[in-house]
């Protein structure tokens, strides 16, 4: 049956508030990246690319594009649908109806603004865990309007983003599931608050909330639907516990401070976003917006030092949540050495409560998403990330040391061996068939080459090898976007969870959006570079899904984009050539999972189509390649991360529900999951059949 698109070209979903307080309004303010370094294809073959184009408005239907975040969702405005045809045009015959691949047979759930976690028909919901859930037996109840720091250390941390659900080591009744805490939002958390001057439980709770929980689970054997148990796996990681830092950056002067003289110890990990589950039996976690917790980035003297924290967008004076009021390793004029020991992949042991974390500078710092690990034939171990900004790049780690089967205290030593690289990508078509319309090159693809540029090898005796002029290792791992800008590293749009398909081998790699790639009028002087192939629309609202072919260990790839995401009846828009009368408007890929049949499947954040955020099915093989099913809308402003796909449940974390420019804890937008007249809370969500049928399979 046909998808129902909606006519529309809104503004992002998300409100200002989630700007602010998830990424210090990162998306809405200006590009951080001034960097003039030039992409790849001028660098190769000089043909200057970027010459080609006018700064003539690009519009769709008769509206200009919009932004993509950061603005008042009020203000939204219906304009009318494209009509133009493009070259994904498919035939009659090619518009016969094609029947979901295994895996994707579900009724389309359908664009809404509802306040509830909507499915296909003959799926159940239910909620594992919410944000001030008891994590320990010990731990108190919660109570939204008596809160302390001292429970939420023990309680389910708030706006929860990456999943794992991982094998239990000693009871095969049960699972582990683990989760990161990205942010707080302190004005729709807590009764009585006042941003200008919290108070100081207020800030402590704000810390607490952060950071990762590791949750003992069990499973109905019926239906697959899991519930929450309290086991000696139980853990909670908050924004004071101690972290090891491990790697070539450890112990230098620009990681030292009064605290921690050695530059080795650290307490806390903030804004954890995308991440992984390794094969060895650890998850990984990416520090992303960790700027917005920083004050008086003006006081940072030196040049690289005060170009660090620009490149960050630190606040010169005071920060959003005033956490240096109280403590002083938020203040850079009193610590200025603390920021750097934060904007790194961490890992951390989920099957042992007493291990320390670690964080893992040779794979640079930035703001990390993913982290996602492939293991070669040979043992080495290849880990991807994104930085997810705009105009931001993509990385990859490649060990020396090779995985051991069973020991995992040598595992966890493998990504401090190893070198550091960042990609720079070229199109495979002339510049001018890029017209920033969406249209598709002659050759019928967005697609191209890449090379894997090497920032640093890490070394067996903790020392690092720079490959960038001017630039020791250490400071490479430190200062990785400002080495990555000299060596002439692709600008993409904001790129996000990087993952690796288990049953194709291939990459995919979700590019959210970038209101600013190319842009005209107004925010003209915030365009660092225009259209390309690899990033083909102009002032791009609703995002990208790119696949790669990696070689791995070696320095090639190449890549093509699945989906120009956005409404179906735009002419902008592709879906990898399937028929866009068949699909479900998708906005805004973020997080990305497989299951087991190779499907991709994509949640979102800040859905630019007038509905809800949700998550998504993917074909990638034969005649579904493309197809788009939407397979769930979570709850009113909230965004959809961490998907987990199963053959019995299908998993999400319903991060920030009702978190609006109006909502407040007094008077809130959401009353999800609890109802009544409840504030909301971020959750994890669960879907499974209510027929003891597989996820995505018709009734046998």
């Amino acid at each position: 049956m046909p998808i129902k698109g909606i006519n529309l070209l809104f503004q992002s979903k998300r409100s200002s508030m989630t700007c602010t307080y998830k990424c210090g309004n990162a998306c809405a303010g200006d590009c951080t990246n001034e960097s003039d370094n030039p992409y790849f294809g001028d660098l190769m073959s000089r043909r200057g690319v970027l010459k080609a184009f006018g700064a003539g408005t690009v519009t769709l239907g008769g509206g200009a594009l919009l932004a993509a975040c950061g603005v008042d969702e009020n203000a939204a405005q219906t304009t009318e649908s494209a009509t133009a045809t493009t070259t994904n045009t498919t035939t009659e015959a090619a518009k016969a109806e094609i029947k979901p691949a295994a895996g994707m047979q579900f009724e389309g759930v359908q664009p809404n603004e509802k306040d509830e976690v909507v499915v296909p028909a003959g799926y159940a919901t239910s909620v594992l865990i919410a944000w001030g859930d008891p994590v320990y037996e010990d731990a108190p109840e919660f109570d939204p309007n008596n809160q302390t720091a001292e429970a939420a250390a023990r309680q389910f941390g708030f706006n929860n983003d990456f999943a794992g659900l991982m094998e239990h080591p000693t009871d095969k009744d049960r699972m582990v599931y683990v989760c990161s805490h990205e942010y707080t939002t302190e004005p729709q958390m807590l009764p009585n608050y006042d941003p200008e001057n919290p108070t100081d439980e207020q800030i402590n709770i704000g810390i607490m909330g952060h950071g990762h929980t590791i949750l003992e689970v069990s499973k109905d054997a019926k239906t697959g639907e899991l519930k929450r148990e309290f086991g000696p796996l139980n853990r909670r990681i908050t924004g004071e516990t101690e972290f090891k830092i491990v790697g070539p950056a450890a112990g230098h002067d620009l990681l030292k401070t009064s605290v921690d003289p050695t530059g080795t110890k650290v307490f806390g990990t903030f804004n954890n976003c995308a991440g992984g589950v390794t094969p060895w039996g650890t998850f990984l976690s990416g520090e992303e917006n960790i700027d917005q917790y920083w004050a008086n980035a003006a006081a940072v003297t030196g040049e690289r030092p005060a170009a660090d924290v620009k490149r960050f967008g630190v606040s010169e004076e005071a920060s959003q949540r005033k956490w240096e009021r109280l403590h002083d390793r938020f203040d850079l004029a009193k610590e200025p050495n603390e920021f750097n020991r934060f904007g790194y992949l961490v890992e951390i042991n989920p099957y042992d409560p007493e291990s320390v974390p670690v964080k893992h500078t040779a794979l640079g710092r930035f703001k990390h998403e993913a982290g996602n690990v492939h293991v070669t034939e040979d043992g080495t171990v290849v880990c991807y990330s994104g930085d997810d900004a705009r105009f931001e790049y993509i990385y990859k780690f490649v060990s020396s040391k090779k995985v051991k089967e069973g020991d995992v205290a040598h595992n966890m030593t493998i990504l401090d061996e190893g070198t550091l690289y960042v990609a720079n990508l070229e199109g495979n078509s002339p510049a001018g068939e890029i017209t920033g319309d969406g249209d598709l090159p002659k050759d019928g693809d967005f697609d191209g080459t890449g090379k894997w540029i090497p920032l640093l090898t890490a070394h067996a005796d903790g020392t690092a090898e720079s490959h960038v002029d001017g630039f020791t290792g250490e400071e490479v791992a430190i200062y990785t976007r400002l080495a990555a800008d000299e060596v002439g590293a692709t600008k993409m749009d904001r790129p996000e969870d990087f993952e690796v398909n288990p049953v194709n081998g291939k990459l995919y790699m979700a590019l959210t959006n970038n209101k600013y790639r190319g842009a005209t009028g107004e925010n003209e002087k915030k365009s660092q570079e225009d259209v390309t192939e690899y990033a083909p629309i102009r002032e791009n609202k609703n995002g990208l899904v790119m696949e790669l072919e990696d070689d791995y260990a070696g320095t090639e790839f190449t890549w093509n984009l699945l989906l120009v995401c956005g409404d179906p009846n735009a002419a902008s828009t592709y879906f990898g050539g399937f028929p866009k009368e068949q699909v479900s408007p998708i906005s805004c890929p973020d997080n990305l999972a497989f299951d087991s049949h190779g499907n991709l499947w994509i949640s979102t954040d800040g859905n630019a189509l007038g509905s809800n955020d949700g998550l998504y099915a993917v074909g990638l093989e034969g005649e579904n390649r493309g197809q788009v099913i939407c397979f769930l809308t979570v709850p009113y402003a909230a965004e959809t991360c961490g998907p987990i796909v199963t053959d019995e449940v299908v998993m999400v974390n319903v991060q920030h529900p009702g978190e609006t420019d109006e909502g407040t804890f007094e008077k809130p937008a959401s009353h999800w999951p609890d109802g009544g007249n409840s504030v909301p809370r971020p959750a994890v969500a669960q879907v499974f059949r209510t027929d003891g049928q597989k996820i995505g399979m018709e009734k046998a």
